[in-house]
């Protein structure tokens, strides 16, 4: 490929440095749900990465098998088949939005496995993304290390596995799934994939949004004992919501930081001198880029057109370099960071003469609609965003409740009323545990705070008492008012159990 293929389709391919890079956003997102990103979880973690493209056609005939038993003779010791049409469409599907509500197919609440093959994925036709793979890079990414990352991808398959801890309810319909699916498959581990990884000295001085994720997965899969299967997938489903999507946010961020450094050392100022340096200016994810109760889909997109800006522009630098007969073969390191902007250094002149900054400005113009995330890639990101973190709109208004897990709320009734930054009662839930997961007992709320800020989510404190937030932790037994304390409310561990290993007293 050539800066003159680049020009004409930015968005088809990149740099093979680039592609690979751990910067890179991978899988590019689309429109997903909190169950849809669950249902791929399980088929990246126990069903040996099952094709999103087969959930489809094997939940048609899944529902097909279900309503041809209707005529069969009932069977003596098994359910009769109204009672299983019932349990299907009454207990386990997932309310319709209200654009999907003419739309025959079958979306079921994963809470156990087998759901997951038909059921759960982004698109109801033709090839779809993959969310459960971008969790594994998040892990991959969060992780202290690749053993870490082995460890905590094993125990999320122990976790989301059906065994005799879990409750009747779940052991009846992980069995009945299995015994009626033609399309079942075993259930067994998948070995993760351990392509996308940081060097350890970039892991341990960074802070950014997966690190704080992996955390809060291991608090999550702690505390499965202490509800129902249903439940637990609840607060697995908050954890992973917030996770993935600040994910996105802080690669996003990143790409931006690293394309205006670029464009800064081209104008003649000078590029950072250490690996610090870089990743203090570009990788670290310090930025608080959504507020408590303000409205979050402008931000999102902000941050989604500063990275479609910026891969087009490091793609063009990276071509020009290789046309200069300067090849760079990783972008996966603060280290690798700082040689390529080393590099761009070195060849600034050279640069300047093939006119990478002409062409991206011509490139960018001509993509106006896709970099203002009007289609496309950016369109995605936006849809990713707000469907994945957003409460459920159902068309069926006696279920508006169902989703409780969300991080953004519509403020108002009305059909263009802004998404705003609001914890549902079971993400409040999973947030308070995870932060509170290494104390010993209750904690100031500032505890609350400094957690959503290692996703990028600020809270104002101050005014902590009388908010939306306070008053729901109040709402929910999560808080003891005390003077002594900051706001003057203490946090309570949601879950009983005991402190883990070196908790902070």
């Amino acid at each position: 490929m050539s800066i003159q293929r680049l020009c004409e389709n930015p968005w088809k391919s990149s740099h093979a440095a680039y592609d690979s890079s751990a910067f890179n956003i991978r899988p590019a997102p689309e429109f997903s749900t909190e169950e849809i990103v669950v249902a791929s979880l399980y088929r990246a973690v126990g069903f040996g990465g099952y094709p999103e493209i087969e959930v489809p056609k094997a939940g048609r005939e899944f529902d097909r098998l279900g309503q041809a038993a209707k005529a069969k003779k009932f069977e003596a010791g098994k359910i009769r088949p109204d009672t299983w049409r019932t349990v299907l469409h009454g207990v386990l599907e997932s309310p319709k939005r209200p654009n999907q509500s003419s739309k025959r197919f079958l979306q079921l609440c994963p809470v156990v496995p087998d759901v997951a093959l038909y059921s759960g994925s982004a698109r109801l036709a033709g090839n779809s993304w993959n969310p459960g793979q971008l969790i594994q890079r998040m892990i991959c990414l969060g992780s202290e290390s690749d053993a870490a990352a082995e460890s905590t991808w094993g125990r999320l398959f122990d976790a989301l596995s059906v065994t005799a801890g879990d409750d009747i309810w779940a052991r009846w319909l992980q069995e009945e799934f299995h015994r009626r699916g033609k399309n079942a498959r075993n259930w067994a581990a998948t070995q993760i994939n351990l392509a996308a990884s940081l060097p350890k000295v970039d892991r341990d001085a960074l802070r950014y949004p997966a690190r704080q994720f992996v955390r809060d997965l291991e608090a999550t899969i702690d505390a499965k004992g202490s509800m129902t299967r249903r439940q637990w997938v609840s607060l697995l489903e908050a954890v992973i919501r917030l996770g993935s999507v600040m994910h996105v946010v802080w690669l996003c961020n990143v790409n931006e930081k690293l394309w205006r450094t670029v464009r800064e050392i081209l104008d003649g100022q000078p590029g950072p001198t250490s690996e610090d340096e870089v990743r203090r200016k570009i990788v670290n994810g310090e930025a608080r880029c959504l507020a408590y109760g303000n409205p979050a889909v402008p931000i999102i997109k902000e941050y989604a057109s500063g990275y479609l800006t910026a891969r087009v522009g490091l793609n063009i630098a990276l071509w020009a370099l290789e046309g200069l007969g300067t090849s760079v073969k990783r972008l996966s390191s603060s280290g690798d960071i700082l040689e390529f902007l080393t590099t761009i250094v070195r060849n600034r002149e050279a640069l300047l003469e093939a006119k990478v900054l002409a062409i991206h400005t011509e490139v960018t113009d001509r993509e106006a609609k896709a970099i203002a995330c009007k289609n496309g890639i950016g369109s995605n990101l936006i849809e990713f965003a707000q469907y994945t973190l957003g409460q459920r709109q159902t068309s069926d208004e006696s279920l508006r409740g169902y989703d409780q897990s969300y991080f953004l709320r519509k403020r108002g009734e009305a059909r263009n009323a802004p998404w705003v930054v609001s914890l549902g009662p079971v993400a409040l839930l999973a947030m308070v545990h995870c932060c509170l997961r290494e104390a010993a007992g209750p904690r100031s709320v500032q505890r609350l705070g400094d957690h959503l800020e290692w996703y990028g989510i600020q809270v104002d404190l101050d005014a902590m008492s009388g908010s939306d937030l306070g008053r729901k932790l109040r709402m929910l037994g999560l808080v003891l008012d005390s003077p002594d304390a900051e706001s003057g409310m203490l946090m309570i561990p949601p879950f009983s159990s005991p402190a883990r290993p070196g908790a902070s007293l």
